[in-house]
């Protein structure tokens, strides 16, 4: 390469020549890195969502081994798409918009360096810890606690080197996209902070420092908004960068696009509790949740609007583009799920919706739409640009975007179907007054639909394939700009507001107000949710017989989170007459106050377990982990042998004491020195019951511990019930 293209460290820094003019390089290598990275891991966590899709119509596919079960592969395709995929995505485009912005290289090509290479070390300990069963049991935060501090400190050198870059720009006012990274950047900051708040027990192992009530909030309020800040805002970010460039026009109304921003940050971190209705948060909390998510319709639409109009006059150009193409039903899809999140909240759509497959096509509308067709523009715009060539295939790309649209829609409309018929049949009743249907049978009606779910998959994973090949063969062609030549004029001190200056550029001058006053925004909806179930009692009135766990429930609690049992299983009656009747009594908030985590779960694969406790025998549970369809027949859940071999940690029982008595959880002074004891008697007693049914097993096996957690599920109320009427 030239020595244009590879300057040294000196000349790599700006240098005012006598025209007057500061001479810098723009850092195209970062950007090139963080593209190969987004490409990769969209690949690797589309492949590992494929499976975990043919894993629910082929339970063979889970090879009854727990590195492959569909409890472990789920999470590491969520965080493989959320955080890879789609972050490496986010840090591709800020890096390469952020510098020609501000007309500065990025603050600092060591932080970059050390951004990049953590993150996608991070990734890989996700995936290895996620399948070795090292999970917090919390949606899109189930990392433990040493990865969630490797977390912390690879955002903030990415805050660090994004302000550092702001700091030194040569552009006094910020644009719109810039506001819409630095909100991402202090919100995401404050959701994780605080959600990842938990006590360690082992050097891999921790506690949520919240349980209940309370630790579902925190969730919802971190998950929601881990959509809305990681998955929303710094893509907004991109469209209002790359759409006016693609298009070569500019951004319709720069008004709406204040509004915009402001309304959507405040409003949307109040919206968290809407993931939490009919369950036991307190009524005014799912109640704020509903009527912001409803306000939120205004500013989603506005952006949508914005980028729409944005192309307009540009239609005829968007015919032959494969990158406007991708860019106009990205935007679209954002519309669309924008709209339909509202609507979700709704009390009386959400009663249908709710732990059906309805919610997940909606998800993957968002994720596939939104995030893959944005990102999937911007690779196919920026590709070229870094490597100085046109892109190897137009048709090639216009391929990926029929074939990507199709898959989108073989997707999401099967699950749609499957979401209407999941509820329907769960709450139909006979003339008799009895359930007419099992859950079992809605189980089995819904796998054709679950088949066509995998096949729009695989449509989708062909187009990332065709990108593949594009993409290298463009590379292969090209010859990399990696650092990019530049002459800008130095930020002038002196600076005179013009005559009819909208009153709003004041703050677009500066960034550390921008940052702040985001920060206020963005965290006062949370403050006023979370703290009154902290500080008012009655928010989660007590139930005298909740008990907290013996230590061999609490490891089978443990081994049903590391399992993934969550994924499937949820643990909340809702106060309806249909799971009233299929569940036993509904879910009072006091039951949860020793759950560290909560495990209310957001779908229902499998029936709901919160009242599972003395349903069924000890050798039935058994037999129904060992191989699920000789007890259910047709039951598409992986089998679970490894837990009638693998010993139960009884060592680190005294931690695991000690760590719920940090917690609040009043076992007795001591107890962690005797807990194994009573343990070890609670276990003898379970294999005593497994053997009048000739079971032979010893009792430090998991799936011992897996059976007493299983039994103890929503006994306790049931104990008080008892009580009262005698």
């Amino acid at each position: 390469m030239n020595r244009e293209q590879q300057p040294t460290a000196a000349e790599a820094k700006a240098i005012r020549h006598t025209d007057g003019m500061d001479h810098f390089y723009y850092d195209n290598k970062i950007v090139k890195w963080f593209t190969y990275a987004t490409i990769f891991w969209g690949a690797v966590g589309m492949l590992m969502g494929l499976i975990a899709a043919f894993q629910l119509v082929f339970p063979e596919l889970n090879f009854s081994t727990a590195q492959t079960s569909f409890g472990r592969v789920r999470p590491v395709h969520t965080n493989a798409v959320i955080f890879a995929f789609v972050g490496n995505g986010i840090f591709m485009g800020v890096y390469y918009s952020l510098q020609r912005l501000c007309k500065a290289r990025m603050f600092s090509d060591v932080l970059s360096k050390f951004h990049f290479w953590v993150w996608q070390i991070i990734i890989v300990l996700a995936a290895v810890t996620l399948l070795a069963g090292y999970t917090t049991g919390k949606e899109y935060a189930e990392l433990e606690w040493p990865l969630d501090i490797l977390i912390t400190l690879t955002w903030v050198v990415f805050g660090w080197n994004m302000f550092g870059t702001i700091l030194k720009r040569r552009e006094r006012h910020l644009y719109v996209a810039i506001w819409f990274y630095i909100a991402t950047f202090v919100t995401v900051a404050m959701l994780h902070i605080v959600n990842s708040w938990e006590i360690p027990f082992t050097w891999m192992k921790s506690y949520s420092w919240y349980a209940g009530v309370q630790d579902a909030l925190v969730q919802w309020w971190y998950g929601h908004n881990a959509v809305a800040f990681f998955l929303t805002t710094p893509y907004l970010g991109l469209m209002y960068y790359f759409l006016p460039k693609a298009a070569n026009r500019p951004v319709y109304s720069y008004r709406l696009s204040i509004i915009h921003f402001w309304s959507l940050i405040f409003l949307y971190i109040w919206a968290g509790p809407h993931h939490l209705l009919y369950s036991s948060l307190p009524d005014w909390a799912q109640s704020l949740g509903t009527v912001f998510s409803l306000m939120l319709l205004a500013p989603s639409w506005g952006g949508m609007i914005n980028g729409l109009l944005t192309l307009r006059g540009a239609w005829d150009k968007v015919r032959e583009d494969a990158v406007l193409k991708f860019m106009v039903v990205a935007i679209t899809a954002y519309g669309m799920a924008t709209f339909e999140g509202p609507m979700l909240s709704l009390k009386n759509v959400n009663a249908i919706s709710h732990f059906t497959d309805w919610t997940i096509a909606h998800v993957h509308v968002g994720a596939l739409g939104w995030n893959g067709f944005l990102t999937f523009a911007v690779i196919y715009w920026l590709i070229p640009k870094i490597f100085r060539t046109n892109l190897h295939s137009t048709k090639l790309a216009n391929w990926h975007f029929w074939i990507g649209t199709l898959g989108i829609v073989f997707y999401a409309v099967p699950l749609y179907w499957a979401g209407f018929m999941q509820s329907l049949a769960w709450k139909e009743f006979t003339p008799e007054g009895q359930l007419k249907y099992q859950f079992m049978e809605t189980v089995t009606q819904l796998r054709p639909f679950y088949l066509m779910r995998g096949i729009g998959g695989v449509f989708y994973l062909t187009g990332v394939v065709m990108m593949i090949v594009n993409v290298w063969k463009t590379v292969k062609k090209g010859n990399a700009l990696d650092n990019e030549a530049v002459a800008a004029a130095p930020l002038s001190k002196d600076y005179t507001p013009h005559a009819g200056s909208h009153w709003h550029r004041w703050i677009e001058r500066k960034p550390v107000q921008m940052l702040v006053g985001s920060l206020i925004v963005v965290a006062l909806g949370g403050l006023i949710e979370i703290i009154p179930t902290f500080l008012i009692k009655s928010n989660i009135p007590t139930i005298t017989s909740v008990k907290p766990y013996t230590p061999l429930e609490l490891h089978g609690r443990d081994i049903y989170v590391k399992e993934g049992c969550y994924t499937c299983h949820s643990q909340m009656v809702r106060p309806f007459r249909s799971e009233v009747a299929r569940y036993g009594e509904y879910s009072k908030s006091g039951e949860f106050i020793y759950d560290h985590p909560f495990q209310w779960g957001s779908k229902r694969t499998g029936p709901d377990l919160a009242r599972i406790g003395g349903k069924y025998p000890d050798s039935w549970h058994f037999n129904h982990m060992y191989e699920p369809s000789s007890m259910s027949p047709g039951s598409i859940m992986p089998n679970y042998p490894w837990l009638m071999k693998n010993d139960i940690e009884k060592d680190i029982t005294p931690a695991k004491i000690r760590a719920m008595q940090t917690l609040g959880v009043p076992y007795p002074e001591g107890y962690d020195k005797i807990a194994n004891a009573d343990l070890e008697k609670q276990a003898k007693k379970i294999v005593a019951n497994l053997a009048k049914d000739n079971i032979k097993v010893s009792p430090d096996k998991e799936i011992i511990a897996l059976i007493a957690y299983l039994q103890r599920m929503g006994t306790d109320i049931k104990l008080e019930q008892k009580t009262a009427a005698q």
